[in-house]
């Protein structure tokens, strides 16, 4: 089974690798403490982060769901991205994957989101080369965002995103769950 990545095997049913299975089980972790819960929206990845975080037991309580946005389009009907928004800035850029974040925050009723944009390859895509990628989290009290250049084919690039946005909301949520008055935690009222 060479050249499937990480959380294609997860996808199919098989374990993810202990570090990726140790990222997500983090998030379900913090997520739990904090009381949130979390709605994905993915492009590049195609579903796989939504398969790294239900592969953790007890994932059930927190996971609202996943909304798969693969074409601009459905970035706007799907999640709630502006059109004007994907017509200066485009489908590949940091404005659009908090866009998404935040839209399937707010479709799903979670209190999280994560999203996940950018070039897979092994070409170029409107202008932005394979391996550019863009992710981004929200929570009650905040976003962050993070732009990536990954090495790699399409597996290696979707794999090291999912890493890369699930290393996101763990250290930006982090400080937020640990502080014991923490703002925005428990209910957000959705």
């Amino acid at each position: 089974m060479t050249g499937q990545s990480d959380a294609a095997l997860a996808a199919a049913g098989r374990p993810l690798p202990s570090d990726q299975s140790a990222a997500a089980s983090a998030v379900v972790d913090l997520l739990m403490t904090a009381g949130w819960t979390v709605a994905v929206a993915e492009s590049l990845t195609g579903g796989l982060l939504g398969a790294a975080l239900t592969s953790v037991p007890g994932s059930s309580a927190v996971f609202r769901g996943g909304v798969t946005a693969y074409a601009t389009d459905l970035k706007h009907t799907l999640l709630g991205v502006e059109t004007e928004l994907l017509a200066t800035e485009g489908a590949v850029a940091a404005q659009t994957a908090r866009a998404m974040a935040d839209g399937v925050r707010g479709r799903l009723a979670a209190d999280c989101g994560m999203a996940t944009t950018g070039v897979a390859g092994p070409g170029p895509q409107d202008g932005h080369p394979a391996g550019e990628v863009h992710v981004a989290v929200t929570w009650p009290a905040g976003t962050a965002s993070a732009v990536l250049q990954l090495d790699g084919d399409r597996a290696a690039v979707r794999s090291a995103t999912v890493d890369a946005v699930l290393e996101l909301f763990t250290r930006s949520v982090t400080a937020v769950v640990a502080a014991p008055d923490r703002a925005g935690g428990g209910d957000s009222g959705r």
